[in-house]
């Protein structure tokens, strides 16, 4: 009985390390104690609502022609540029970087015999955060080698390792993960929506009950909702920062600078749910802005299926098929 008890607070401790700690998670989940909750869509995580289940696809790379241009892409983005949605073989370029918002700033060093593109690239919901100062997430040092990132230090790495604020939520992920879990959440997200007509806090469902979104997304007094307030002179000051991170990336060398705002899965599928504030239209048709955008909204706007998953924030194969046919065609790769 002692070892019994032993071997129950041994597993206690290793599931409450994997949601305190990056490390272990990650260790857990390479060894398949855990499984990825997000396997069936991020909206589906958070509703556990069966009808928008619907397995991540994987969409195959684009395997562009050899780079002919001598381009070096450069992306700062967010989960729309992950490694699981895109990557070098989707641009016909020669060398490939991508740094992430909100993360310690990238280094880079430019080789001016290359054509060397930034590409920003940003969700509609965080688009005005990004950009309440200009953008500095990307540093251009002369050498890479002679001038390194400064190193870590012990506590540095434990404080990056250790997730104080989100360990509720990563320990619900590393013991409920599995199928077994969902099985059960489904039947509770069914009664509570049936019995009650609610659903997850962290998300709202479209007047028709068809689509799922993000409350954040839906609910007009949060600044991340496509419905919210946004006065003309936040829009001349967002253009006038997009305007300031240009100019300063190519006064480090960069050649060209884009941007590309990728609009919130409730302004494309059901934009008249509220009024719509017009944040993409009102940014790429600023008379002001002098950088070239990706306009992706216009091409979602005019879709006859939604370039969006039926579970999820992000777009289906055929979105990304969209949006990267408009960077070949913008940036000429």
């Amino acid at each position: 009985m002692r070892y019994l008890r032993y071997f129950v607070i041994s597993v206690a401790v290793v599931f409450w390390l994997g949601g305190l700690s990056g490390t272990v998670s990650h260790w857990l989940y390479n060894t398949g104690v855990i499984a990825d909750d997000y396997r069936n869509g991020d909206l589906y995580r958070m509703s556990a609502l069966p009808q928008f289940r619907e397995p991540a696809p994987v969409c195959p790379p684009a395997n562009r022609d050899t780079d002919t241009a001598r381009t070096h892409l450069y992306i700062l983005g967010d989960s729309f540029s992950e490694e699981q949605r895109l990557s070098q073989d989707d641009f016909r370029v020669s060398y490939y970087r991508r740094a992430k918002w909100d993360t310690p700033p990238l280094r880079v060093q430019l080789d001016p015999s290359r054509r060397n593109v930034l590409l920003i690239e940003s969700i509609e919901r965080h688009f005005r955060g990004h950009f309440v100062r200009p953008v500095r997430e990307v540093v251009v040092v002369r050498d890479t080698i002679t001038s390194p990132a400064p190193a870590l230090t012990v506590w540095q790495r434990f404080k990056e390792d250790i997730h104080w604020s989100d360990v509720e939520e990563r320990l619900a992920s590393a013991l409920f993960s599995q199928e077994w879990a969902f099985w059960f959440k489904e039947q509770k997200a069914r009664l509570t929506l049936d019995w009650f007509n609610r659903a997850s806090v962290n998300v709202s469902l479209s007047k028709n009950d068809q689509h799922i979104f993000l409350n954040s997304d839906t609910d007009a007094a949060t600044p991340l909702s496509s419905f919210s307030e946004l006065s003309d002179r936040e829009v001349n000051a967002v253009v006038d920062s997009i305007n300031a991170t240009a100019d300063y990336y190519k006064q480090l060398g960069f050649d060209e600078v884009y941007l590309s705002i990728i609009p919130n899965k409730v302004t494309i599928v059901e934009s008249k749910r509220d009024v719509y504030n017009q944040l993409i239209p009102r940014i790429q048709n600023h008379p002001n802005l002098r950088v070239p955008t990706i306009n992706v909204y216009d091409a979602y706007k005019r879709a006859a299926v939604s370039p969006y998953l039926i579970g999820d924030t992000h777009w289906t194969c055929a979105g990304r098929a969209m949006w990267l046919g408009l960077v070949w065609e913008k940036l000429g790769i």
